[in-house]
């Protein structure tokens, strides 16, 4: 369970540099399609990059960041193998990565850097106005059904696919 919990940071890290090197380096905004409906309409397309080579930093990140993704995917998995994992213990494993990510995503993305820090904000003004006053994240309906039923569902699925090899 150590392991599985160790795996879940590491999946979230990846995630927040995932978002981080989006939004603040690279800056195009066909990444921000689970960016609220209203700020998504305000979006200015940035030609400029923040400094010289920022979005080939930003890309660089993001490289890194979906390796490390597969990374978690890949040591979970050949885990699980090495430790004769049934169904429940692939679907345990999954569930609680899911479910820890999901977390982390609604209290840091949602609720701090979105509504407390403004992170998204700094980056594109224009969309202070269509986030203003906002006292949680934007789409806790969205977050729940993922959290409810994607990801359960997906870690079952993955877990049966485990199960077969």
């Amino acid at each position: 369970m150590l392991l599985t919990v160790f795996l879940a940071i590491i999946f979230c890290g990846a995630i927040t540099m995932l978002l981080v090197s989006a939004v603040a380096f690279v800056q195009e905004t066909r990444f921000f399609s689970s960016a609220p409906k209203e700020a998504r309409e305000v979006l200015k397309p940035r030609e400029a990059e923040l400094f010289r080579g920022a979005r080939a930093m930003g890309w660089v990140m993001m490289v890194m960041s979906i390796a490390m993704i597969l990374g978690v995917g890949v040591v979970s998995i050949w885990d699980g193998f090495r430790s004769g994992y049934t169904f429940m213990g692939f679907f345990v494993r999954f569930v609680t990565i899911f479910t820890i990510y999901k977390a982390y995503d609604m209290v840091f993305f949602d609720w701090f850097l979105l509504c407390r820090f403004h992170f998204f904000q700094h980056y594109f003004p224009e969309t202070e106005s269509a986030l203003k006053g906002r006292k949680y994240g934007y789409n806790i309906k969205s977050q729940l059904l993922k959290l409810l039923v994607i990801f359960p569902a997906a870690s079952a699925l993955a877990a049966w696919i485990c199960t077969l090899f």
